[in-house]
């Protein structure tokens, strides 16, 4: 089957479930990840004959984005900062958001000759390994409660060709941190289970509700929970940084400042929307 044949029948047969940007998006990462073409060479080769082994990755491709499942997870990766991660179904996809989480750390630390950082809640380690890769005189940890988790971390982390400690632990039975920290930061779950009739099909059905919900009557669990570790274990002038439920922006502030948080700043994510806060710890506490 020559591969414009195929791109027609895979547009008619999702044209019912996603818009076309959407479908033409899947179609290109999917060809660039099996047949190695760019947009352009496949603009140009009209007359591109799939083989037996290609067609049938397409057509088993095209049956999970039929059901819902995530394009990341059916090519097994995604990009993430300029880097590749190894994604399936014990992580999180990493988001747009969380890359912008990174950079400001990147940005408001990459003259610091030295650092020691910790990372809360990993998953695919996205964030401790940008970091790691961005800021060479880090020195930088990460835990997660799922050994799944760490596991895919860990081959991300050499993949990417980078040393992060990997934990695998509970930070919400963790009484006590190993270590001080220069920068502590957070991706915590955070998402109401009164806000998964917003959230997409594909995600509810696919990526860990581990890593995603809590309940409704503390939806600050994990803040609170980090902000105590953090208040113990950041050094003089230590910096926290979460990103947070857009819905929640004032009330993790105000969390944040009763634990005597100094410089708490809230900023707006690429879509306009409350999503990471920075603060500091002037005090000693160990």
């Amino acid at each position: 089957m020559l591969i414009q044949e195929f791109k027609r029948y895979f547009f008619s047969e999702l044209s019912n479930l996603y818009p076309d940007t959407e479908i033409q998006s899947f179609f290109t990462i999917l060809v660039e990840f099996k047949l190695h073409l760019s947009r352009i060479q496949l603009a140009l080769e009209h007359n591109f004959q799939l083989d037996n082994d290609d067609l049938d990755f397409l057509k088993n491709a095209l049956l999970k984005l039929k059901n819902q499942i995530p394009i990341q997870y059916i090519v097994g990766e995604t990009a993430f900062y300029g880097m590749i991660f190894k994604v399936d179904k014990n992580v999180l996809i990493p988001r747009p958001e969380t890359e912008e989480l990174v950079e400001w750390i990147v940005q408001n630390h990459k003259n610091s000759n030295s650092l020691k950082i910790l990372d809360i809640g990993t998953g695919s380690g996205c964030i401790a390994i940008s970091l790691a890769k961005n800021l060479p005189n880090a020195e930088v940890s990460a835990i997660d409660i799922s050994s799944e988790a760490v596991n895919i971390a860990k081959n991300n982390a050499d993949f990417n060709k980078v040393k992060v400690n990997f934990i695998h632990a509970d930070i919400l039975s963790m009484k006590q941190l190993e270590n001080n920290f220069d920068i502590i930061v957070s991706n915590p779950p955070y998402v109401r289970e009164l806000e998964k009739a917003q959230m997409q099909q594909n995600v509810l059905s696919n990526e860990p509700h581990i890593a995603l919900f809590v309940e409704n009557e503390n939806p600050l669990l994990f803040y609170d929970k980090i902000a105590d570790l953090a208040k113990k274990h950041l050094t003089k002038n230590g910096v926290l940084y979460f990103e947070i439920n857009q819905y929640l922006g004032t009330e993790t502030v105000d969390l944040l400042k009763s634990k005597g948080f100094k410089h708490v700043k809230l900023k707006k994510d690429i879509y306009g929307v409350d999503r990471i806060v920075r603060c500091e710890i002037l005090e000693v506490r160990y």
